[in-house]
């Protein structure tokens, strides 16, 4: 399944890093944020991704943006790579691929996301839609451009 700009973000529940439940709807209400979907904690591109995320981190809090990382890591493996590169958002561990798969992250035949970033907006609806496996730094530059658009 594909999602397309103006559609309702699908409402999730998974474990955050330190393994306590974090709802879409629920921990992030009617308040705008990106959800970036990753393959692996501690590979090259997804390292580079989640530092270039932490890195314009500012940028997108004074935008009054949240951001939030999904891959099919376990918690304990977010808990290490959060503190290794001292990550000021959450990952979540989407272990089943179930999340992945209703956002059209999920890799065919693999039980892996994909690297696929969405903006949303405070009602939930998707503004902006980045997919591109292979260029990790490509994702922040596109949401750092559509937060500039829209603000």
């Amino acid at each position: 399944m594909s999602l397309a700009i103006g559609a309702k973000a699908p409402d999730f529940t998974l474990k955050n890093a330190a393994a306590k439940s974090f709802t879409l709807s629920k921990n992030l209400g009617e308040k705008p944020c990106i959800i970036f979907f990753y393959p692996k904690d501690f590979t090259s591109g997804c390292i580079k991704e989640v530092c270039g995320f932490r890195d314009n981190y500012n940028e997108f809090q004074a935008a009054g943006i949240d951001l939030v990382g999904i891959s099919t890591d376990d918690e304990s493996s977010h808990f290490n790579f959060i503190r290794q590169y001292k990550l000021p958002f959450e990952l979540l561990s989407d272990t089943s691929g179930k999340v992945s798969a209703a956002y059209g992250a999920k890799l065919p035949f693999m039980n892996v996301s994909s690297r696929i970033t969405f903006l949303l907006d405070e009602t939930h609806r998707i503004q902006a839609i980045h997919k591109g496996l292979f260029l990790a730094s490509d994702h922040i530059s596109a949401m750092l451009k559509a937060i500039r658009k829209v603000a």
